[in-house]
């Protein structure tokens, strides 16, 4: 590189190992986050989902053993979203009991338009040693997609979705989102940890680099 990477480039470019699947490359890249935050949980998870996506399962528990004895913790993710004069905080897989049915139903049929226009999920991201039907209900259930499908039900027609999330969007979840402001005619805003990302029309102003 021309100029000295700083810890942001780093782990873009860690990012961009993940999502190709390049785990020699992004072992060395991890290896030069750590150097730079050798305490910042996120190096240790993106590490560890590199081993993952390439099915190194036994690397995967050293990177968090890792962890554990530097006791490092992983902080709990969230989206969260206010509609008017309500909010609402969601954990993945978490949904209040008063509105479970609503954005469960509408999220099974928003799947169901996604997969007509050619979405399939991408399990490779759910990183955990499970079989394939589990790994999609992961998906299913993650905060941020539960956040929009309540932003849907209780905003008005047309009106901008914005949702707050305090780790990285997942590959899966940001497809997510663009498929859903082109059915729901919907503009979407999400501000993760790395950036905003305002999803309209099927894309992202991002251009996909996260």
């Amino acid at each position: 590189m021309p100029y000295e990477p700083d810890e942001a480039a780093w782990a873009a470019l860690l990012s961009a190992c993940n999502k190709h699947g390049d785990i020699q490359l992004g072992v060395h890249v991890a290896d030069k986050l750590l150097k730079l935050k050798p305490q910042v949980s996120s190096t240790y998870i993106l590490l560890s989902n590199t081993y993952a996506i390439a099915g190194k399962w036994d690397s995967v528990a050293n990177a968090r053993k890792l962890m554990d004895e530097m006791e490092i913790k992983k902080q709990p993710g969230y989206s969260w979203i206010e509609v008017g004069r309500e909010s609402c905080l969601f954990q993945a897989g978490v949904v209040p009991l008063h509105m479970r049915e609503n954005i469960l139903a509408l999220l099974k049929e928003l799947m169901e338009e996604m997969k007509k226009r050619g979405y399939v999920p991408d399990t490779s991201l759910v990183l955990h040693d499970l079989d394939e039907d589990e790994k999609e209900l992961q998906l299913f259930m993650h905060s941020e997609r539960l956040a929009v499908a309540f932003g849907l039900l209780k905003s008005a027609s047309g009106m901008t979705i914005r949702v707050l999330k305090n780790l990285r969007v997942c590959g899966d979840c940001h497809t997510f989102m663009k498929l859903i402001s082109s059915i729901s005619g919907r503009e979407i805003v999400v501000r993760d940890a790395n950036r905003f990302h305002h999803f309209e029309c099927g894309r992202c102003s991002c251009g996909d680099f996260w």
